[in-house]
């Protein structure tokens, strides 16, 4: 009977994990549309941070950047501070301030679906513009 328990949690908590991965890569899907990307690649780890990268103008290395964050304490702060950058790209990207930078780093999932929902509309990569914004 234990056995029987066991894998009926397992296979529950196994939905669970992909129905909230689901969920949490939605906005982003919604994202890489309105950026002209597909969407599907929201879906798919890695490749998907990759999108990003072009979404907002920064070249394919970044993604090795985060590799820093196996390194304790120093290269977890590296990490805050690449996903602060990414996220204020992604911010200029559409046209968005320091303000909405706050938001998508503090509340990701919330301003990425303002971004897929809203208004907002893809000005092109803002990290490959010198402009300062």
């Amino acid at each position: 009977m234990a056995a029987v328990l066991a894998t009926v949690n397992g296979g529950l908590i196994f939905v669970l994990i992909v129905v909230f991965y689901v969920i949490g890569a939605l906005p982003m899907m919604g994202v890489f549309n309105k950026a002209g990307k597909p969407g599907w690649a929201a879906f798919v780890p890695i490749y998907n941070y990759l999108v990003l990268l072009e979404v907002i103008g920064r070249p394919w290395w970044w993604l090795l950047l985060l590799l820093l964050g196996v390194i304790p304490f120093v290269g977890w702060i590296a990490v805050l501070v690449i996903t602060v950058i990414v996220m204020y790209d992604l911010s200029r990207s559409f046209g968005h301030g320091g303000g909405f930078t706050v938001g998508l780093v503090l509340l990701s999932w919330i301003f990425l679906m303002i971004l897929w929902l809203g208004s907002s509309a893809y000005r092109g990569p803002a990290a490959a513009s010198t402009a300062v914004a």
